[in-house]
Order: C-alpha cells, then sequence, then structure tokens
C-alpha cells in the first residue's frame, strides 16, 4: 500500500513537471525565408537547453507576426531593426497603428547587403554608378529602398544620380543583371542568388563601401540603424577576395512588454551561454557575437528581462 502511494506521487509530481513546463512560441515569417531558418535554430536551442517547450510558428509576415505578440499567441519574433522600427513608429504597413507592446529581446547576426556588377566591368566604386542603371523600387520589399539609398549616399550619390530600373524584388533585380538589363543589383552577402548569376555571367564583383567618419555620416541621414561592416573572403561568397567593407544593420529577437520576465530572462540566457550552437544550426549565427546582444539607439525598448540578464553579465552597466 505504501509502494502504491508513493509510486502515485511521484507520478503525481512528474505529470506536474510537465504540465508546468514553459511553452514557447518563436514566430517567423513562411519557411524557406532566412527568417524560418534563424527561429528555428532559437527555438531548437531553447528546446535543447533551457528546460523550456519551445516551437516555431510560420506567418505570412511581420504584419501578422507583432500583432501576435500583443495577443499573446507569440512569446518571440524574429524581425529586422526596420520592421521592428516601422511597427513601433506606426509606419508602413503598421500606419496610424503604432505597436506600443513592441519590445526588444536580443541583437541578433547582421544582415550585410551590398551593389554587385560583372567582374569585368568598369565599375569599380559605388561613385561610379552615377548615371548607371541600378535597380532601385522594390515594390514588394519595399522597405529596402531606404537601405539601398543609405548606401549610395556613403558615396555622395543619391537615387536620382542614378537610372533607376524598378524592380519588385531583390531577386528580380539579380535576374535583370544576368540579362545585361542593368548594370549593378542590390543583394544580400551571401545571397543564393548572387552565386547562381556568379555563375552564370562569369563572375561578380562586390563594390566597396567607404567606412570614414564623413561616409557614416551621411548613411545615417538616410538610415540611422546601418553601419559598416567588414566582410571576409569565404569560398562560398562570391564577388571578392580580401577583407571589404559592406552595409550591414541588425537582426532582432522581438518580444512583447507582457511576456513574463523570467521567460525572457532564460531565453537570453541560453542564447548567450550557447552561441555556437547557434552558428552550428544555421550559418549566419557565425557572425552572431553575443557582446552585441545589448545596443543602444534601438527602435524599440529592451524587454526588462533582457536587461537584467544583460546588467548581470555586465553589458548594460
Amino acid at each position: 500500500m505504501k509502494f502504491k502511494f508513493l509510486a502515485g506521487l511521484a507520478l503525481a509530481f512528474s505529470l506536474t513537471g510537465t504540465a508546468m513546463a514553459q511553452n514557447v512560441g518563436v514566430g517567423t515569417m513562411s519557411q524557406g525565408t532566412m527568417s524560418y531558418a534563424s527561429g528555428s535554430a532559437v527555438a531548437k536551442l531553447l528546446a535543447e537547453k533551457s528546460g523550456m517547450q519551445a516551437r516555431v510558428q510560420p506567418n505570412s509576415g511581420e504584419s501578422a507576426l507583432i500583432p501576435m505578440l500583443a495577443s499573446g499567441e507569440l512569446d518571440f519574433a524574429i524581425a529586422n531593426v526596420i520592421e521592428t522600427g516601422e511597427a513601433a513608429k506606426g509606419e508602413r504597413v503598421f500606419k496610424g497603428r503604432p505597436a506600443k507592446h513592441l519590445q526588444i529581446a536580443s541583437v541578433s547576426f547582421p544582415l550585410k547587403t551590398a551593389l554587385f556588377v560583372r567582374a569585368d566591368s568598369d565599375i569599380k566604386t559605388i561613385a561610379d554608378l552615377k548615371g548607371k542603371r541600378v535597380t532601385h523600387g522594390f515594390t514588394a520589399m519595399s522597405s529596402l529602398t531606404a537601405v539601398l539609398d543609405a548606401l549610395l549616399a556613403t558615396d555622395g550619390l543619391t537615387a536620382d544620380d542614378i537610372e533607376q530600373v524598378m524592380v519588385p524584388n531583390v531577386a528580380r533585380g539579380a535576374d535583370e543583371l544576368a540579362s545585361g538589363n542593368v548594370d549593378a543589383f542590390f543583394f544580400a552577402v551571401g545571397g543564393g542568388k548572387v552565386t547562381e548569376v556568379d555563375a552564370s555571367v562569369g563572375g561578380l564583383r562586390m563594390l566597396p563601401m567607404k567606412s570614414d567618419e564623413k561616409a557614416m555620416a551621411a548613411m545615417h541621414k538616410v538610415f540611422p540603424y546601418g553601419y559598416a561592416y567588414t566582410q571576409k573572403p569565404q569560398p562560398n561568397l562570391p564577388g571578392f577576395t580580401e577583407p571589404t567593407a559592406t552595409m550591414a544593420y541588425d537582426n532582432l529577437l522581438i518580444t512583447g512588454k507582457d511576456v513574463p520576465e523570467e521567460i525572457v530572462y532564460k531565453t537570453v540566457k541560453t542564447i548567450y551561454e550557447n552561441q555556437p550552437e547557434l552558428a552550428n544550426t544555421f550559418a549566419p549565427y557565425r557572425d552572431f557575437d553575443v557582446k552585441l546582444m545589448y545596443k543602444e539607439n534601438m527602435p524599440a525598448p529592451f524587454h526588462e528581462g533582457a536587461l537584467r540578464f544583460y546588467r548581470e553579465v555586465g553589458l548594460v552597466k
């Protein structure tokens, strides 16, 4: 009888522990996107290392993800600093409805961008693009227009100085160069499409970005969240053979202000302590510096659970 009682008690504790395991939802864009891959890496890490049950919840885009943080359907989401800023300020798809609940859990890896030309082109600098045919518009990805315009500004150009070839997205822009319809296209460094076009046209060259004080000031007038990033050559990155300055902006792990402090604390602590595991799961996390998980002058406030951990490890003084 005593044995049955103890066995039942043990089972009760076991079930209680399972029931109390915290369920964490990580929102991302649809499968096949960088957002989905990066969010999957975070969810996998949390499930394996934090003691929480984590799952990925793919959605159509930030216009769906960010309201789900307010409703409690999600605990976290992947969004870049542009999307986060637009949501916080009530701009573009969030016009007239700023996401006042939106907070940041962690700065993540950098999203690196550049302008590419054919390897045999006589265009050597961004300034050389004056009067040339350059992809622009990105009607399906309109937030990227400011990023490209900021990149042009680093070498004294505006969008009016180039012949703008309007494209719906960056992938179409790359195709336009392959077809000979543009002289330069804008894309993410390391994008698979860049590798594809590099092979089809006999080589690409990435235009280096100026990163002196004047160039950075010009960039920040157009896009305050951009910064210079020196990209080292890698076998799978076409377009350059020596360390080259590119423009970067941050990917973020965002959350809602009503997400419990302990969940956010445990999440950022797990990420901070296990960066190599993230990098093994998704390559862009190789560029993720845990010492930069907190940055000032972000477009939304940091969650108190995150700040608590960042104070403990000295990222916040």
